[in-house]
């Protein structure tokens, strides 16, 4: 279950998530909360993201998420694969397995 301050961050950048129905939005997952906002969402909403959830904590669901199947990285955006992959390996590099993905 989301805390009170993922659901009003979700709220906030609902239009993102357009293709949930209303009554769901709020229980999304945490992998698809990261990928919808690392894809999608503005440099604000990422920083908000970062400070909401920590930088490791994102780090370690976008990584988790393109490790576990060729399906789910897909679902990423290679420039967002590129950039948050540095990104990451730069501020959060224990959840980074040392390699461009």
């Amino acid at each position: 279950m989301n805390s009170p301050e993922i659901k009003a961050f979700i709220q906030r950048n609902a239009d993102l998530f357009w293709f949930i129905p209303e009554n769901r939005k709020e229980t999304i997952s945490e992998e698809s909360l990261v990928e919808t906002i690392l894809n999608y969402g503005s440099m604000e909403a990422v920083i908000g993201l970062i400070k909401l959830m920590s930088i490791d904590k994102v780090a370690q669901i976008f990584h988790d998420t393109l490790h576990r199947s060729e399906r789910r990285k897909n679902n990423y955006h290679e420039l967002t694969i590129n950039f948050f992959d540095h990104l990451f390996r730069r501020y959060a590099p224990r959840y980074s397995d040392g390699k461009s993905s």
